[in-house]
């Protein structure tokens, strides 16, 4: 989700210099993406067959929430700066949730932290990257 909502804050961002857009994206994206990714975690356990139906939906709602949550979290600084603040801060939040998240992922898989949060951060870095070259060409060339 964190990714994601990098996305959509630069890309969106880029394209439309409207903190509006980005907000309803941003809010739109913590709804579709929350649901879509509940839905297809359910559907994968289910699939799976190892899982009773309590563990299902707890599984589920879980999903639901933490992706609401890790997505939502970035509407604060859409509505606390000017757009270009709101995405410089976005983007540290985004790294900092990315480094904290991949880092107790790796404590709790008793894996060395510095691989997980190194291609995780590249991955945004990429995202962030390629979602404003896009938004800068569609900008430029619909303009």
């Amino acid at each position: 989700g964190v990714i994601t909502t990098l996305g959509i804050l630069v890309g969106v961002g880029t394209i439309t210099n409207s903190k509006e857009a980005v907000l309803a994206g941003v809010i739109s994206i913590a709804i579709a993406d929350s649901l879509s990714d509940a839905t297809g975690m359910h559907l994968a356990k289910e699939a799976e067959g190892e899982c009773r139906s309590g563990e299902l939906w707890a599984i589920t709602v879980a999903t639901l929430f933490a992706k609401f949550f890790f997505t939502i979290i970035f509407v604060l600084p859409i509505l606390l700066f000017d757009l270009m603040g709101a995405m410089i801060t976005g983007i540290a939040l985004g790294f900092v949730l990315l480094s904290l998240l991949s880092f107790i992922i790796a404590r709790i898989r008793k894996q060395k932290p510095f691989k997980p949060v190194l291609e995780h951060n590249l991955t945004a870095l990429l995202v962030i990257t390629l979602t404003y070259l896009v938004g800068y060409l569609v900008h430029r060339f619909i303009s």
